[in-house]
């Protein structure tokens, strides 16, 4: 689960660029706050020296350590990772050359935010691919998140607390992203790509 370079990618250097622009998205954030990082890492239920390593842009953080931050910051993760134009422009284009994944796995799967929104609501949409036996387990998100998969090749197997669901191609779900979650790739020899969006109500309420 590593902010790094897609094989796919045609510009080495994007990963490090991203990681960098990271850091110094936490950073003005948590300064704009008013917070030490040792405030920040106790909101954030993350360690002080992983904390710093973000903030230098000297560590690959899980997509697990970007919302916990973005939440406890209260600007949501399209924040920290979308590098797209304004937000508030009417039409905001993010070009596939310009996409980099946030995480990805030796058997070639990936996931990349290819749009996201602006607090006060925070809307995501996620381009997921599962290599022969991939596995991704999320921990539970912020209370009132939903989320809506799209299998649109493969089998994905996801996991919801206790339950679990099989889902073929073209088959969608609707779940509670406040819920320990997991997608796993149900072939051993054959990739699965699903795309995600997920809605995080209100920010601000905690940060008013």
């Amino acid at each position: 689960m590593r902010v790094m370079k897609d094989p796919r990618a045609a510009e080495p250097a994007t990963a490090s660029a991203i990681g960098t622009a990271i850091g110094r998205r936490v950073r003005g954030a948590r300064t704009d706050l008013g917070w030490t990082l040792d405030q920040l890492a106790q909101r954030a239920g993350v360690s002080r020296r992983l904390l710093v390593n973000v903030e230098q842009g000297s560590t690959n953080p899980t997509i697990g350590t970007l919302l916990r931050l973005s939440d406890a910051l209260g600007i949501g993760l399209p924040a920290l990772v979308d590098t797209s134009g304004d937000p508030s422009d009417p039409v905001t284009v993010r070009r596939a050359a310009d996409q980099t994944s946030v995480w990805t796995s030796p058997n070639g799967g990936s996931a990349t935010m290819v749009a996201g929104t602006a607090p006060p609501d925070i809307c995501e949409l996620w381009d997921w691919r599962l290599g022969p036996g991939d596995a991704h387990t999320s921990e539970a998100h912020r209370a009132g998140t939903r989320e809506l998969l799209l299998v649109l090749s493969g089998t994905v197997d996801l996991q919801v607390g206790d339950t679990e669901q099989r889902l073929k191609t073209g088959d969608s779900a609707t779940f509670d992203g406040a819920t320990p979650h997991a997608h796993r790739n149900a072939s051993a020899t054959r990739p699965a790509r699903f795309t995600l969006a997920v809605f995080e109500p209100n920010l601000s309420k905690e940060h008013g």
